[in-house]
């Protein structure tokens, strides 16, 4: 059921829920910030660290270049200043991408309708196979990032090219924001506020249109590696155990199970926590995994 307010009550409760979102958006949009918001030293140091290098050719040992798909308000920068480095020395070709770029909003991306960032998403892969000579690539992806790919993979032909999907903390089936999300079913003007800042927000919405469509006929294509990496303290995909997958070749991994001690949350798992950055590392090579503790 939906409220009826009178005219000065919407006002109020627009400005409210306008508030509300601009505290969800500083939150999710920390790594931007605070890392200069995808500077242009920031990104020259990014190809002068070997990422984001088109010359770069895979080795024997890592064959598939590893594509990182970062999250709602995140970029292609300031997602992976610490994760990007990790795999580089580990001996891969990695590139990220910006997609989902609204006009008018720098650096804050992945807000744009998600069926178009997937589309923006398998250019980028045909770019990164063209320029690597590589047949398949890997994706790790951030929150959305995890979650946007399996729309490449079920609707764009992104199977045939991706051989695994990471997902760090993924929004697959959605979020309730901790309970902040249906508050947009009950008040039409949050949903407004939210739809303005950018149309991929209501779609992670728990129940969205698009995730139905996303997660009928099952949550998996055939062909693909999936790994799902998640923690209990996740404050923005609620609850945390609808990010895991169902399907044949998925492994779902709760970063608390491989390491009590671990409180990172939603942001912190794929900025600095080394727990997650090698789980991900064992699923892009699982021949060659070791074991993930707490001080790995």
């Amino acid at each position: 059921m939906k409220l009826k307010l009178s005219a000065p009550s919407l006002r109020r409760l627009r400005t409210a829920a306008a508030t509300v979102v601009t505290l969800a958006v500083a939150v999710v949009a920390l790594p931007a910030t605070a890392a200069g918001a995808a500077s242009p030293p920031a990104r020259a140091a990014a190809v002068d660290s070997g990422w984001n290098d088109y010359s770069c050719e895979p080795s024997a040992a890592h064959p598939r270049p590893v594509v990182l798909v970062h999250g709602t308000f995140g970029n292609s920068v300031d997602n992976w200043l610490g994760f990007a480095p990790y795999l580089v020395k580990r001996g891969y070709c990695v590139f990220s991408l910006d997609y989902g770029q609204l006009p008018g909003r720098p650096f804050f991306h992945g807000l744009g309708p998600i069926e178009e960032s997937a589309k923006q998403l398998s250019s980028y892969v045909d770019k990164v196979l063209q320029a690597t000579g590589a047949k398949e690539v890997a994706i790790v992806g951030h929150s959305q990032g995890g979650m946007m790919p399996r729309q490449y993979l079920k609707f764009h032909g992104g199977a045939a090219k991706v051989h695994a999907l990471v997902g760090i903390t993924p929004s697959n089936h959605g979020t309730t924001l901790s309970g902040l999300a249906r508050l947009a079913d009950q008040f039409p003007p949050i949903g407004d506020v939210v739809e303005e800042i950018g149309p991929a927000l209501l779609q992670q919405k728990e129940g969205s249109d698009f995730l139905r469509r996303l997660n009928e006929g099952g949550d998996t294509v055939p062909g693909v590696e999936y790994t799902v990496i998640a923690t209990r303290y996740d404050e923005v995909v609620t609850p945390y155990r609808t990010q895991f997958l169902d399907g044949p070749r998925v492994r779902n991994v709760t970063v608390q199970d491989l390491c009590p001690l671990d409180l990172s949350e939603h942001l912190a798992v794929a900025l600095t926590d080394r727990v997650t950055w090698h789980e991900a590392a064992n699923a892009l090579d699982p021949v060659h995994a070791t074991p993930t503790t707490c001080l790995s």
